[in-house]
């Protein structure tokens, strides 16, 4: 069980998405402003944020920045159906997932399921990675570079350890959502998002990436020091 914290002013889709929560046995709090939800942060660290991007007051977006400033609180973000943008921005902000509204709240509870497993995977399969002094722990769910410890969201930490675990393989977009995200299906632009912000912890020059390279047409490899 989990703890899960709901946030989204419209008080039917709290009920909803709650009540699929409660029932798949997890323990859920709920917010209906951003103010709201951050204070209960603050009060008691949730395992898990479901958090709605369109909020009065403060938003979904500064809403996670701030927790990102504290904690590394799996994020999955609930977006209006062309707020693309926005979803990208949440993306680059640190957030985990997204659901696109209108949804299915057995998707929700599902995708809620799937980031909590892998946050819950504090010992995957395999030992320590390194790739020249980058440092990947996977029973410890640590990453350092030159000695200095990365900050790196689940996504992004599962997105590193895949890659650098399979050097000189060229990945596909749709082949990284299935290994890492663990989805069948999704948008492709949420790789896109995450290895733009892992490059931005692991090379020199993201402008110009040495490591986490991009094979044109195909995906990406890892390309070892």
């Amino acid at each position: 069980m989990a703890e899960v914290l709901v946030v989204d002013d419209d008080l039917t889709v709290r009920e909803v998405v709650v009540s699929y929560l409660r029932a798949g046995g997890h323990d859920v709090q709920e917010a209906g402003d951003g103010e709201a939800a951050i204070r209960a942060m603050r009060a008691k660290r949730a395992d898990l944020v479901v958090l709605d991007l369109m909020l009065p007051g403060l938003d979904g977006l500064e809403v996670c920045r701030q927790l990102r400033e504290s904690s590394d609180v799996p994020i999955i973000m609930l977006t209006a159906l062309g707020a693309e943008t926005d979803r990208l921005v949440g993306l680059r902000l640190g957030a985990d997932d997204y659901v696109t509204k209108p949804f299915s709240p057995r998707e929700l509870a599902l995708r809620v399921d799937s980031v909590l497993r892998r946050v819950g995977q504090r010992t995957p399969k395999g030992s320590t990675v390194t790739d020249g002094d980058l440092v990947v722990e996977p029973g410890e769910h640590t990453a350092t570079l030159a000695g200095t410890p990365l900050v790196l969201t689940v996504r992004e930490f599962d997105l590193l350890r895949f890659l650098v675990a399979n050097p000189r393989e060229v990945w596909s977009r749709e082949a990284l959502l299935r290994e890492v995200w663990g989805w069948s299906f999704g948008d492709q632009s949420t790789v896109t998002v995450h290895v733009r912000r892992l490059r931005e912890k692991v090379e020199a020059d993201p402008r110009r990436p040495a490591r986490l390279v991009t094979v044109w047409g195909v995906g990406y490899r890892w390309e070892p020091r």
